[in-house]
């Protein structure tokens, strides 16, 4: 056995791409600059992997000391970059179902002739259809 210390790698198991939710294992941790998803090739060390991005802020960084980076998806410098093993937000069709379901409502839910003027139908039957001008 010699006598320096035997250097151990850990790699990214557990972790998942930010946009492909590949798991990320054999990556090596921390994670270089130009890593990129096996699956997708999406870049790794970008915002959208990072545990600081967050979608609802506007500049989507909690770290205030961070330079803003402009693209979210691209390989950055960012030296407050922190993976984050759960960055793989898979869209919900919940949310689009309940979305669908409040439009339906908002539009009384008909899908019928779009031509169909409901509003033009009440004013005939309170009128009475009107002869239409020649052209």
């Amino acid at each position: 056995m010699s006598g320096a210390p035997e250097t151990m790698l850990r790699d990214a198991a557990g972790y998942h791409c930010w946009k492909c939710g590949a798991d990320l294992a054999g990556v090596p941790l921390p994670l270089p600059r130009e890593a990129v998803c096996p699956k997708c090739r999406a870049w790794l060390h970008a915002c959208r992997q990072c545990r600081f991005y967050d979608a609802r802020l506007s500049t989507k960084c909690h770290e205030e000391r961070a330079e803003e980076v402009r693209d979210k998806e691209t390989a950055n410098f960012c030296d407050w970059f922190k993976p984050r093993p759960d960055a793989h937000r898979p869209p919900t069709q919940a949310k689009t179902q309940a979305a669908k379901a409040r439009i339906d409502a908002l539009f009384s839910g008909k899908t019928g002739d779009p031509t169909a003027d409901p509003a033009r139908d009440k004013l005939d039957a309170l009128f009475g259809d009107r002869p239409k001008k020649p052209s």
